[in-house]
């Protein structure tokens, strides 16, 4: 029996590199030594019993440097990878856990082929006692392999659990069960007999939305305010005078802001700014109360600050109109 043929992007990140030893969990960065793809399937061969693997050539970074223009290079990447292999079943990405649920996220609104695509990284570094990446790697091949996983949208699974790209977030700095979804949990299980899934993502997601990465030459600028005790809008207003065309607002829960920067809020969206009401709870949605829709501003659901920065920043590459936004935060 022929084995799925997966194409593996690795991007660098804890999953690609290797520290001063096997006790050396956290200062792998300062040796600098990062595996490209076929330096990471080398290095955990066990990958080849459950796909053909085909490396794919991509920088080696670290993931607080990703951003808008890797995040077009990988939505192309995969496009060209599954031009150039029809026969593919899936595509893998190796990334860095620091922005990998973005990453995720952005190409969940952009990528545009019709295979699974899995995210994947680690906590604990190629060398290390009890790296978590080998396991990692191969349960992210077994799910991009898996029918079951196409219309999912983009997947992350680490730690055994597969993840909607929409919903996961990564939640403690150190511990291998980093990532989760709060509200809703995992969509499924990679165990060592089956890939299981238990439930589908709800939301429209990729490849069939209205966001094309190739289109785009640069995101606008969309920034993030955290709401503090005390806040009085300072930050708003550096942002507007920085060119802000959208502003995130990450509120108290279940969606409030200190008086003073709920006033800067109103002044940025009434000079054309579109802002966006989130929270730094973490968990649960946020509601469009009276006051927020007299001041002129949106709603992020359920999303959290840095993937509604994301959606907003590709929905003003459509249009500026604030309803058509709204509609686009209920959709996605």
């Amino acid at each position: 029996m022929s084995r799925p043929k997966v194409a593996f992007i690795g991007t660098g990140g804890t999953i690609a590199s290797l520290g001063h030893g096997p006790l050396d969990v956290q200062e792998y960065g300062s040796r600098g030594q990062v595996m490209h793809a076929e330096e990471i399937l080398a290095r955990w061969p066990e990958t080849a019993l459950v796909a053909d693997v085909l490396p794919i050539h991509y920088r080696a970074i670290i993931s607080p440097a990703i951003g808008f223009s890797e995040w077009k290079d990988l939505a192309a990447l995969c496009s060209q990878v599954v031009a150039d292999h029809p026969d593919l079943a899936g595509i893998v990405i190796g990334h860095g856990t620091a922005t990998l649920e973005e990453t995720a996220y952005f190409l969940n609104l952009t990528v545009k082929v019709p295979v699974p695509v899995v995210l994947v990284g680690a906590q604990r570094p190629s060398s290390a006692l009890s790296s978590d990446a080998g396991m990692n790697l191969v349960n992210a091949i077994r799910v991009a392999a898996s029918p079951d996983a196409r219309g999912m949208g983009v997947l992350v699974v680490l730690n055994d659990e597969i993840h909607a790209a929409r919903e996961v977030t990564k939640t403690s700095t150190l511990r291998l069960q980093t990532f989760r979804t709060p509200d809703f949990g995992v969509l499924g299980h990679a165990d060592g007999d089956a890939v299981a899934f238990y439930r589908r993502p709800m939301r429209r997601h990729a490849p069939d939305t209205e966001f094309d990465a190739a289109a785009i030459d640069a995101l606008p600028r969309v920034d993030i305010s955290y709401a503090y005790a005390g806040g009085d809008g300072t930050a708003v207003r550096a942002f507007v005078a920085a060119g802000a065309r959208g502003i995130v607002a990450a509120g108290f829960a279940p969606g409030f802001c200190p008086p003073g920067e709920f006033e800067a809020l109103t002044d940025a969206a009434g000079v054309g700014v579109v802002v966006v009401q989130s929270t730094r709870a973490g968990s649960g949605r946020t509601f469009r109360s009276g006051r927020l829709r007299q001041a002129g501003i949106l709603i992020a659901d359920n999303l959290n600050p840095q993937k509604a920065r994301i959606l907003l920043a590709l929905a003003l590459t459509v249009t500026a109109d604030a309803e058509e936004i709204a509609r686009m935060f209920r959709t996605y």
